[in-house]
């Protein structure tokens, strides 16, 4: 949870924001059930008259309260009235005796109202009592019947008994009383869709700010997780597999995406309405707050149990996922090698296997998830019956109004729905959870290969002369090195050449270079610079890299040509191409440089994308050429035609090949073998074939007798 709230940080504002508008929305909610209240209560059932202090009163109504008042309570109210009609009322003509109205000072005073109120309530409950003949005792018989009635009866019917004698009066003077209650409830109603207006526009905003917020966070996360991988070594891509950062580059900050999203919209609003209805209940019917506790503590049993039995194969989903990714992956890219071995069948079983553990997984998680939804609406309307049960009981003995029992079962659900959201984001949490450690996992982790504090810059006169010195290499967690005490020097206008059998380290040994991977031992220089004091970008902005496998982008032909110098000339384009002898197969194509490349350069064979990557390489102008097996995939006579433009072109730059043909490298001024990570020989092709057995074992296998002794001709 401490990572999902660190990833919303830089949206702290935003957050805040959120929450004082939740804050609002939580206000307008839960007034809702209070409005419903009134509207029982004092609409209906009390006419709309909203307590115990009439308005306007008949002059012999007053006089019959005033006897039953004490004496300091007569002078108050005499003092609270004036002779005249009260105007907001609607009145008919059949009273003839002389009005009372409350003067409008004494009205805005609350303190002097809640005084009057207990006054007239007394002195209404004593003159009731006095008009039915119950107490008969005269003015001292009088108050002691008014204190022992007052004393036994609840508040809430108190003010009830109180409005409807209100009402008596208001219909002994010609007060029309239903007017009062149809604008009372009129009023009130137009309150509430005000009040649910602004909810809803509340709601409306919180749902923009959280998706903002929330899209920003997956925005963020997938750019951070993105530049962290851009500048991963090859020791942290053989630790993270592609399927797996594919997954939390998508998957995973999906997920990290949705909760966040939810947790603005619904984890933060949940406890605000929680406690808010526990006031709000508090301020209604203490006596069945029972209820609300029964509730919440089934509702927390049964999430506690599903979350027991979900918990555990929450862990497992996203590493189902991963699974899943990287078959698929693995069959998309061997289809061809997949059908030409007929293994259709392996194959499907294996991505059957994947696929089906995951569903197996999902179907758990989802079949409880299914299971908790009814067991708490079974709870919910069983508390309900259980509100409704028990209020009638409290209706029915007169300690509770119908519209206190509508606004406590309003306030009961709106609390076990704030525990039930709180709940469900608890159950979705585990697995957002897992996903943000495994994001973090990315961001967190420390790239072996980074720039130095104060990088050096090569100098000015700078050629691209590269120096390996007893350099060694293992790789990270290996236990024995691949490359054991390297040393030579490659020089500006000069070809150096490496081979060996398979595994030898030939790709190893010029991926240092880049620094792909940083040397166990020794050091490499560029001109006398260690690479390692060099910043990344400097460093390989001297080379031109063609890798092993030629990789281009989806875009056209010019884009993958100039994707090293985006700002090279059409000029440039073009003799890289020609170098590169991918002119011809350009020019063939109806669009010719602007013809598409798919992805992956699915469009285009073997060789084509062979001769694109060198173009690539050659429009950049390095000063250093690496070439690791980047002509495997040509014929013979376009090998030594783009050896021939090459050499042409970089006669005054370091060009470094690593090859499997004798044929290509027999132009290189020295030519280095390497057998089990070791030099097994150094010197031009004719001195290795003299002194070095591992490389005439090599030519041997590849040229017959006529054809080296040709090969020399062509060296001399």
């Amino acid at each position: 949870m401490s990572k999902l709230f660190k990833f919303m940080k830089p949206y702290a504002a935003a957050v805040l924001s959120i929450l004082c508008v939740l804050l609002l929305q939580a206000y307008c909610d839960l007034s809702l059930p209070t409005y419903t209240s009134d509207i029982v209560n004092i609409g209906i059932q009390q006419s709309g008259i909203d307590g115990a202090v009439p308005r306007t009163i008949g002059e012999e109504d007053f006089a019959l309260l005033l006897m039953t008042a004490e004496e300091p309570e007569q002078e108050l109210l005499k003092e609270a009235y004036e002779e005249g009609m009260y105007a907001s009322y609607t009145y008919d003509d059949s009273y003839e005796g002389a009005i009372l109205r409350l003067k409008s000072p004494v009205e805005k005073d609350a303190e002097r109202m809640e005084e009057l109120s207990d006054i007239l309530q007394k002195s209404m409950m004593a003159t009731a009592a006095m008009s039915s003949g119950e107490m008969m005792g005269g003015e001292d018989a009088a108050h002691m019947g008014d204190a022992a009635l007052l004393a036994e009866m609840p508040e809430s019917i108190l003010e009830q008994a109180g409005a409807m004698y209100v009402k008596t009066l208001y219909e002994n003077v010609g007060v029309d009383t239903e007017s009062i209650s149809s604008s009372y409830i009129l009023k009130t109603g137009a309150k509430m869709l005000a009040l649910a207006a602004l909810g809803m526009c509340a709601s409306i905003l919180v749902g923009f700010l959280a998706s903002r917020v929330g899209a920003g966070v997956g925005r963020g996360l997938r750019r951070d997780v993105f530049r962290k991988v851009v500048g991963f070594s090859s020791a942290e891509f053989d630790k993270f597999s592609t399927a797996s950062l594919i997954t939390r580059s998508t998957n995973d900050i999906q997920q990290i995406q949705l909760l966040t999203v939810m947790i603005l919209r619904m984890v933060l609003y949940a406890p605000i309405l929680a406690l808010g209805g526990v006031w709000r209940v508090f301020n209604t019917n203490v006596d069945m707050s029972w209820i609300i506790a029964l509730g919440v503590g089934l509702v927390l049993l049964v999430v506690g149990a599903l979350f027991f039995v979900v918990m555990p194969k929450f862990k497992i989903v996203q590493s189902l996922v991963d699974r899943l990714n990287l078959v698929s992956r693995e069959i998309l890219t061997g289809l061809p090698v997949i059908r030409a071995f007929s293994t259709e069948r392996y194959e499907e079983e294996r991505f059957d296997k994947a696929n089906i553990d995951l569903t197996k997984t999902n179907l758990f998680v989802n079949r409880a998830m299914t299971f908790m939804m009814p067991v708490m609406m079974l709870i919910m309307n069983g508390i309900s019956v259980l509100i409704i049960w028990t209020g009638g009981h409290g209706i029915d003995s007169g300690t509770m109004q119908v519209g206190d029992m509508m606004a406590f079962l309003q306030y009961t659900m709106q609390i076990i729905m704030s525990f039930l959201m709180i709940c469900m984001i608890s159950v979705m949490l585990p697995r957002a959870a897992v996903s943000a450690e495994r994001v973090d996992e990315v961001l967190r982790s420390e790239t072996l290969i980074h720039d130095p504090k104060d990088p050096e810059k090569l100098p000015g006169n700078a050629r691209g002369e590269v120096v390996f010195d007893h350099v060694s290499f293992r790789y990270p967690g290996a236990e024995e090195d691949v490359l054991h005490d390297i040393s030579f020097t490659a020089r500006p206008g000069e070809t150096i050449a490496f081979i060996g059998s398979t595994g030898s380290g030939k790709s190893t040994l010029v991926n240092l270079i880049p620094r792909f991977y940083d040397v166990t031992e020794g050091r490499i220089t560029i001109d006398g610079v260690d690479v390692r004091a060099m910043s990344q970008h400097d460093l390989r902005e001297r080379l031109g890299y063609v890798p092993q496998k030629g990789v281009l982008f989806s875009g056209t032909i010019a884009s993958n040509i100039l994707y090293g110098n985006p700002d090279g000339s059409e000029e440039e384009m073009k003799e890289a191409a020609q170098i590169a002898q991918a002119e011809e197969f350009i020019t063939g194509k109806r669009k010719q440089y602007e013809s598409p490349i798919a992805q992956g350069g699915s469009n285009v064979s073997g060789g084509q994308k062979q001769r694109l990557s060198i173009a690539r390489a050659i429009a950049k102008r390095p000063d250093i050429y690496i070439f690791d097996d980047s002509f495997s995939a040509l014929d013979y006579k376009t090998d030594v035609a783009l050896r021939n433009a090459l050499k042409k072109k970089t006669k005054e730059s370091t060009v470094m090949i690593v090859a499997q043909r004798i044929s290509t490298i027999l132009h290189a001024e020295q030519i280095i073998v390497l057998d089990d990570g070791k030099i097994a020989g150094k010197g031009t092709h004719r001195e290795l074939l003299n002194n070095c057995e591992e490389y005439y074992q090599i030519a041997s296998s590849q040229l017959s007798e006529k054809e080296l002794e040709e090969d020399m001709k062509e060296v001399e």
